[in-house]
Order: C-alpha cells, then structure tokens, then sequence
C-alpha cells in the first residue's frame, strides 16, 4: 500500500519561472475548469501532511474537477479508490494520478495502514470522500477522521459546490477525540454545500458519534 507515489509537492516558489511540467499541468487544469465552469475558491493549507476531505459527492464529475482543481493549485493528491477501478486498460492512468487501489472487503487494519504511511513521508495530502460512494447513504464513514487522529494531522475541508460553480479548500480542522463537537464543525461548513445530484447527498454524520446522532439528532 505504502509506495513512494504518496507524497505532496508543494509548488517550487524558490523558481521565479515554473517548469513544463507544472505549466502543462495548470493549462490542463483550467482546460477542464473552464469545460465544467467550475472556479476554485480558496487557498490550499500551508501544511505538509493533512488529510483533504472531498464532499459532497454524488457524481463522476466529482473526481475530475477535483484533479483539475488541484493541478491549478499545483497541490499533488493522493486518493483511495475501489481496486476494480485499477484492474482496467486505464489503470495505470489512475495510479499516476495519485490512485491508491483499495480492496473493500480486506479493510481490516486500513486506518492504521494510511495512518502509518504519514510516517514515512514528510509530505502528503490524502484525499478521501467519507461518503465511499456515490449512492445515498445515512452516514458518513468515519475512516477519515480515525486515519488523521491516529496519524496526528489535521483534516481540512475540500468541497465541490454544484449550487455555486465553486470548489477548494474550506476551514483546516484538528480532530480532538471528540467526535460530536468536531463532527459540528464539519456539519456547519458543509451545510450549504450541495452536490451534482442533491437528492444523493448524505448527512454529514458518523454513527461513532452516539445513539442521539444515529437516530437522527445533528443531521
């Protein structure tokens, strides 16, 4: 799981003139802003490590416009996606755009395997859409907060905004270990943000947080 692909480059701002590279990786990235008519709201953390939380997400849209984002803010991500995803012609293709191939039903230890790849590199952004899926669900899975509390980095707020064409980073969130008041935070953020299909859109709640929030209280 661990591999030398996940690492953070954060923009070279001791170069008066980007490279190629990062040029081509811009122009791509407003290309394809432009074709959706997103904007990006927002600047990206001065942080080395953080878990980047991507929500809502209901769409395959979600994935790209979060690409493009991030190649215009010249920030590399990384992201958990379900195996089948790699095994295609175009696997490779997901893999060098920071895919991490995740097999659902071997999730056993999985936060503390992400939570220990935080270790071995200085820098490193994680993406991961709590919902896991693009299909409505009663809760979001707590695998984010638990991998960024174990791994001692923060967690900050990506969003992706179909109401408003607008995307970035939002408010940088240090978890606590209690769940409730943290989870208030993200709920309180992400409360006017609304996904390409609102009707899929789930509560932003876990069921760690008590029998009051599974019930439907903080929804």
């Amino acid at each position: 799981m661990a591999t030398g692909r996940l690492v953070y480059s954060a923009p070279d701002v001791t170069s008066s003139k980007p490279s190629l590279k990062q040029r081509a990786r811009r122009a791509f990235g407003n290309f394809l802003l432009k074709a959706t008519r997103f904007e990006i709201a927002g600047r990206p953390p001065e942080l080395e490590q953080y878990v980047l939380i991507a929500a809502p997400h209901t769409s395959n849209w979600d994935l790209p416009v979060m690409l493009a984002m991030s190649f215009v803010y010249e920030v590399k991500i990384n992201w958990m996606g379900k195996h089948t995803l790699f095994e295609g012609p175009f696997g490779w293709w997901f893999r060098f755009l920071g895919g991490i191939p995740v097999i659902r039903h071997e999730r056993k230890n999985m936060v503390e395997r992400m939570a220990e790849t935080f270790q071995h590199y200085d820098k490193l952004v994680l993406v991961v859409a709590p919902v896991g899926t693009r299909s409505r669900t009663e809760f979001w899975k707590s695998g984010f907060y638990h991998i960024a509390r174990t791994a001692g980095v923060p967690i900050v707020c990506g969003y992706i905004d179909f109401k408003t064409r607008k995307g970035g980073f939002g408010p940088t969130i240090m978890p606590t270990g209690d769940i409730r008041a943290d989870m208030d935070k993200f709920r309180a953020f992400y409360a006017d943000k609304v996904g390409k299909h609102p009707e899929k859109t789930c509560p932003v709640r876990l069921r760690d947080e008590g029998p009051e929030v599974v019930s439907g209280h903080g929804s």
